[in-house]
Formats: structure tokens, sequence, C-alpha cells
């Protein structure tokens, strides 16, 4: 699965989130793809980030495994499939990523 951003890594990491933990990409509602963080979709679209809906199926990627997760799966603050640890922090953005 392809994630867009500016200076990506494997996991996810970006330009402007590229701590250990940072390995969730997420779904833009409007052009459906996923990106490394809302600031590098910002930058590279004409366009802002539009929040996906918390029950539309599996729109967060785990950087890490590769793995399409659930808004609920995304909760635990960490892939239930490879038990890696997504940042903590990104609670403060939860309003720009998800709508009810």
């Amino acid at each position: 699965m392809k994630i867009y951003g500016i200076k990506v890594d494997s996991q996810s990491r970006c330009i402007h989130y590229h701590t250990k933990n940072d390995i969730v990409a997420l779904m833009c509602q409007q052009c459906h793809k996923f990106y490394a963080c809302y600031k590098c979709h910002d930058e590279l679209n004409n366009h802002k980030f539009k929040p996906v809906k918390i029950n539309q199926a599996k729109n967060i990627l785990c950087g890490n495994c590769q793995t399409l997760l659930t808004y609920t799966q995304y909760k635990l603050n960490y892939c239930p499939y490879c038990q890696h640890r997504f940042n903590p922090k990104c609670i403060i953005h939860q309003s720009i990523y998800f709508k009810n």
C-alpha cells in the first residue's frame, strides 16, 4: 500500500512526525489516499485533509506491518497484529483524522 508524504520512510514516518512510534498512515476522506500525516497531505494537495468516519471500515494503516486497521483497533494505541506501539500524542489530532 502506498503511503504519501514528505520524506516518508518505509514505516510511515515523515518530515513532520518521525519518532519511533510515528508509524500510522491515515486516509483522507476526499482523495482516499493514505498519508503519513495531515501536514504532509495539506502541503501536497490543493484541498485540506478531510477526516474519515470512525465506523468506516479499515481506514488506518500500520506502517510497521502494513496491515489495515479499524478505528477500534487503532484506539488500542498499538497494532493488534505486530504489537508495535503508536504515538500516544496522536490523540491531539483526533478531530483532524476522524469524525463520528
